[in-house]
């Protein structure tokens, strides 16, 4: 059921985006204003294009490996074997007796910079500007329609410039306008580098390896060029198609380096495409380039889900509003593409540009949220492109159905470390999201659609705990890497978030079991691994992390509080009440607040909302500590910057505060009722 709205008549959707419109007046170091559709983005400056900082061009194709280690592959590689409950285990690791691929596993495959696109400025001496030297600087990016446009002066001579994305290929498109283009004082540059071996880099790519890649033009006709890129076996194309009279020529001092020179004009556009394969010219012009992406742009706005809160008495309502706001643009940008979107989206790359399977949730279930599914089932073919190795993975573990992978690029290898070998909380997700699909489209082809990979998912979830003869209960771990990745995997036994979201998973099986027409002879296992699991662990009248925790509330009060996540985030299966309202209690007082990550604050909040607490769900939404900042372009802090799984948890909390969950009664539950939120919402989907 979608809620309905909290006032009679529609909210102005475009007004409430279009007083959030972005406007700068200088580039901010590691933020850059982008455009993109979801699988592509392009960084600028103030400039509107990459001229003073090579920020970056990613796409979701764009994924590069270098050479093998001499005389090894993967199968060079040996998991490690380590005794687990009187089994021998292979699990996933760091093999230090394989080093040299261990190694070459942790850094391949990894996202590349597909290309730096800027202009070359000179000023009336035809000396090259910097940005300290260009004047009247303003930049607006119209959330609308997807249109950034850019303003400056060189010597007091204005130049305008407009940067868009095709809403479905991967290719800006610019238009410039300035009397300096026909002084032949403004240019446009394009410059390839190699790929990275670097984890964190904020701008991705080495310019300085000239030797070690191709950049190879060719000559379409007279205003369009291809050139072809060649990184070791990785390989792609740019093609380049200019409007009027110019020149293309390469550098003569950097082989990787191109300049377009507009002639005779003072209007000038050209595109930028970017292709996995060689394509032909795509002679689209601009216009109509801005003209779909306005299109697409209006499209997404006026569907799903939207929210008002300019009624508001709390002066806090602006700054959420505008964190509201931006981050639906960014997750557009950045995160509704081909697979699931790394940490920092198409910005930069962060853990080499791989993504993570527990940080699914957060990318993505705002969307269904705000019933804006289509974004989010984009790229949740991954399970079912993923399970045969998802399948050899458990088998490989001696357990059966399908172990998901933790971090991984475009193929489904697993990067062999000890937090990913070992991490669960991942593993029930394609179970949340079968259901959240169903509850929105149910129909036989969402049962078709999900039914192998709830199936095996419940398969191994059942088959993961050991039974423990001495309580007669299931047990998960050791070794299990919890949530908060602080304890020790070896000793950590019953954690009480894993717990409660195994009770979900096999418990939301079972109900599609029922759909599905399953024998009870294919079910009996998760039944029994059910009804006799653990409990949730409780000392002195509170949860603990997992069970027998030494020391828990003066050594273990940093990183993810993930024990509020089992009555907010999550339903709460096995939870007593009583218990969580005392340990949202403790964790609210005792968390170490400057230790936790960004999308820790909406799991609080999503706790207190469905707690009765709004006033400290927005509390946590608006809290100071610099682990949950937007900045001007609304990019998030909360982990490497940019931190999106920060956006997503907003944007998921805001859904849950606005349409409810499942039990909840009236509108916008989530928000106080004493007359400091006036909020208007609609077409907000309950959560489960």
């Amino acid at each position: 059921m979608i809620a309905v709205p909290s006032w009679c008549e529609s909210i102005d959707r475009k007004a409430v985006v279009e007083r959030h419109r972005v406007i700068t007046t200088g580039t901010l170091l590691r933020s850059p204003a982008q455009v993109g559709n979801g699988k592509f983005a392009f960084g600028m400056d103030v400039t509107g294009l990459q001229t003073f900082l090579p920020f970056n061009t990613l796409s979701d194709w764009a994924w590069h490996s270098f050479p093998y280690p001499r005389g090894l592959t993967p199968a060079d590689y040996h998991p490690v074997i380590i005794e687990t409950h009187g089994k021998k285990i292979a699990y996933q690791q760091f093999n230090p007796q394989d080093s040299t691929i261990s190694d070459w596993l942790t850094r391949n495959p990894h996202r590349f910079n597909l290309g730096r696109v800027g202009f070359r400025l000179l000023d009336k001496e035809g000396k090259e500007v910097t940005e300290s030297e260009i004047k009247g600087v303003r930049q607006e990016v119209d959330l609308w329609t997807g249109v950034v446009t850019s303003r400056f002066e060189i010597d007091s001579r204005p130049v305008f410039v407009r940067t868009v994305c095709h809403p479905e290929k991967d290719m800006i498109g610019v238009t410039v306008e300035s009397e300096l283009l026909d002084k032949g004082q403004i240019a446009v540059f394009f410059d390839f580098p190699y790929a990275d071996t670097r984890q964190f880099p904020n701008y991705i790519g080495r310019y300085n390896m000239v030797s070690a890649h191709s950049s190879i033009c060719h000559a379409m006709s007279s205003n369009a060029v291809r050139i072809d890129r060649t990184m070791d076996s990785t390989s792609y194309s740019v093609n380049v198609v200019w409007n009027g009279e110019a020149s293309f020529s390469r550098s003569a001092t950097a082989s990787h380096h191109f300049l377009l020179q507009p002639k005779h004009t003072r209007s000038f556009s050209f595109s930028c495409r970017f292709s996995p394969e060689k394509v032909v010219p795509d002679r689209q012009s601009v216009f109509s380039i801005e003209q779909e992406s306005a299109l697409a742009w209006k499209k997404y706005w006026l569907s799903g889900a939207a929210v008002d809160l300019s009624g508001s008495k709390d002066p806090r309502w602006v700054e959420l509003e505008r964190r509201i706001v931006l981050s639906q643009y960014l997750m557009r940008v950045n995160e509704s593409g081909l697979f699931p979107p790394q940490e920092s989206g198409l910005v930069n790359n962060g853990w080499y540009g791989r993504f993570h399977f527990e940080m699914i949730w957060w990318h993505g279930v705002h969307f269904g949220l705000w019933n804006r599914m289509d974004c989010f089932d984009r790229y949740l073919d991954v399970y079912k492109k993923f399970m045969p190795d998802a399948l050899s993975r458990a088998k490989s573990e001696g357990r059966i159905g399908a172990r998901w992978p933790k971090c991984t690029g475009n193929f489904n290898r697993e990067w062999p470390c000890g937090a990913h070998a070992f991490i669960l909380w991942h593993e029930p997700h394609p179970i949340y999201f079968a259901e959240m699909d169903y509850r929105l489209h149910p129909t036989v082809e969402t049962l078709a659609k999900w039914r192998d990979i709830v199936i095996q998912t419940a398969d191994y979830m059942a088959s993961n705990p050991f039974y423990d003869k001495h309580t007669k209960k299931y047990i998960i771990g050791p070794p299990i890497v919890v949530v908060s990745e602080n304890t020790d995997p070896m000793q950590t036994i019953n954690p009480a978030f894993e717990l409660s979201y195994w009770r979900y998973g096999l418990r939301t099986a079972l109900k599609w079991a029922d759909r599905l027409q399953l024998p009870t002879k294919a079910t009996k296992r998760w039944r029994e691994v059910l009804n006799n699991l653990a409990p949730l662990p409780v000392k002195d009248g509170v949860y603990t992390t997992y069970e027998g925790i030494p020391n828990m509330w003066t050594k273990f009060t940093f990183e993810h509080p993930a024990l509020t996540g089992v009555l907010g985030m999550l339903p709460g299966d096995g939870v007593d009440r009583v218990t969580f309202d005392r340990t949202l209690d403790k964790v609210s007082k005792e968390w170490q607040f400057d230790r936790i990550w960004g999308w820790d604050f909406p799991m609080i909040a999503m706790a207190a909302a469905r707690t009765g607490r709004p006033a400290l769900a927005i509390d946590m939404l608006m809290h100071p500590s610099y682990g949950f900042q937007f900045d001007e372009h609304g990019l998030a802090t909360g982990g490497p910057f940019p931190y999106f799984p920060s956006n997503g948890a907003l944007l998921t909390a805001v859904a849950m505060m606005c349409g409810g969950w499942d039990g909840s009664v009236g509108d916008a539950p989530g928000f106080p009722k004493d007359g400091s939120w006036t909020v208007r919402c609609e077409g907000f989907v309950p959560m489960q």
